[in-house]
């Protein structure tokens, strides 16, 4: 996992409305929390662009940094949890987790499959890539940004099982081994439109002719 900045959190005082979070999103920063570690939460403030650049880097939300809070010193932590404003996309508050980095954690990553496979380049078929994240358990240090998955050899019909990641001594799956990850199927042809259309009404002619028949019988004195 690539080195990334180290995140500044100022401690929070006085209330913690809408109205103090709004100050401190007007004075470049954004309201966050800190907890975890058997210690106490601690509400900071943090500079948005430092979160957003963890968010946006290879390995995103499970990215280990360093978090100084000033008067509390250094500890390891991660994000755990996070706001976007709604239209302009703009984080609103985060929740930081500090990190205890002999203890074992879980976390779901992010599964890329890598090449293209022979059942769609040679045998006509579609790849459905249905498991996206798996979830993991490992030390914070042996987290990967994302688990790669060779599909290249995977057949029309073929499918690759979480049984089929690889796996290591380091992390442990806590998925349904026999979880689909991804499968190759064949293009389902749909029935031709015009010959829905081109079939005969006859439930509408022979209602027609009921009303017509009953309309020319007698009524009943």
């Amino acid at each position: 996992m690539a080195a990334v900045e180290a995140v500044v959190a100022t401690p929070r005082e006085g209330k913690f409305n809408k109205n103090a979070a709004r100050r401190v999103r007007v004075a470049g920063k954004i309201p966050a929390v800190v907890y975890g570690a058997g210690k106490d939460a601690v509400a900071v403030t943090v500079d948005p662009k430092v979160i957003t650049k963890i968010l946006h880097s290879e390995s995103g939300h499970n990215t280990i940094f360093d978090l100084s809070v000033e008067g509390a010193g250094v500890t390891k932590a991660m994000i755990v949890d996070w706001q976007h404003e709604p239209i302009k996309g703009k984080l609103l508050h985060i929740d930081l987790k500090r990190i205890a980095m002999d203890k074992l954690m879980r976390v779901s990553v992010p599964v890329q499959l890598v090449g293209t496979a022979t059942g769609v380049k040679n045998q006509g078929g579609i790849l459905e890539h249905v498991l996206r994240e798996v979830e993991i358990e490992c030390l914070p240090g042996d987290i990967p940004g994302h688990i790669d998955v060779d599909i290249t050899g995977l057949e029309l019909h073929g499918v690759v099982r979480i049984a089929d990641l690889p796996h290591s001594g380091k992390i442990k799956f806590l998925g349904d081994e026999d979880a689909t990850v991804a499968h190759v199927t064949i293009i389902k042809e749909e029935a031709p439109a015009e010959s829905a259309e081109a079939a005969p009404a006859e439930p509408e002619v022979a209602k027609k002719g009921k009303t017509e028949a009953a309309e020319a019988a007698p009524a009943k004195k």
